[in-house]
């Protein structure tokens, strides 16, 4: 009677070159996820590991994000670990994924992230193109807010006292 549409999933993606290698990027990415994820993702108020150890392929977190003035918490699965490649998480009571992919250039690296919306609830339908607008503009200050954060702690400022 009334078609409602496919449900299209939802996917932003945003490339940015950085100024380190793979590796040091994985480490701040990757290692450093817990202390880091909620620098370079603002909307993340609460992280939290639901497991011990390190983090590593399977590792299960929870998080509490307030985006736009909504508040949302979710659980989450890290589902790819490849050091100085590809970190990826899941939505475990969500349907969405995080994919930040590293490819080594000459003297920078290529970090692309990738954000996917399996599907969007029936009641936001109306808004789709809104959603698709925000997640994108989500993802590209991403990858700058990453950039900025990895090359500054690459390279501490300097302090700006002059020596005697």
């Amino acid at each position: 009677m009334f078609s409602l549409g496919a449900k299209q999933p939802v996917v932003a993606k945003a490339s940015i070159l950085v100024e380190c290698s793979p590796c040091d990027i994985f480490k701040y990415l990757g290692d450093g996820f817990f202390e880091n994820y909620p620098k370079w993702s603002p909307e993340v108020v609460e992280l939290e590991s639901l497991g011990a150890g390190p983090v590593k392929l399977g590792t299960l977190a929870k998080q509490v994000r307030i985006d736009q003035g909504r508040r949302t918490e979710s659980k989450f699965k890290i589902d790819v670990y490849e050091p100085g490649k590809r970190l990826s998480f899941t939505g475990v009571s969500d349907p969405f994924r995080c994919v930040y992919e590293l490819r080594n250039l000459d003297k920078s690296t290529e970090l692309t992230f990738t954000f996917e919306l399996s599907e969007i609830q029936m009641f936001m339908r109306p808004f789709e193109k809104l959603i698709r607008v925000v997640v994108q503009e989500g993802a590209e200050r991403t990858v700058r807010n990453l950039k900025r954060l990895i090359e500054a702690n690459k390279h501490p400022a300097k302090s700006s006292t002059p020596s005697r």
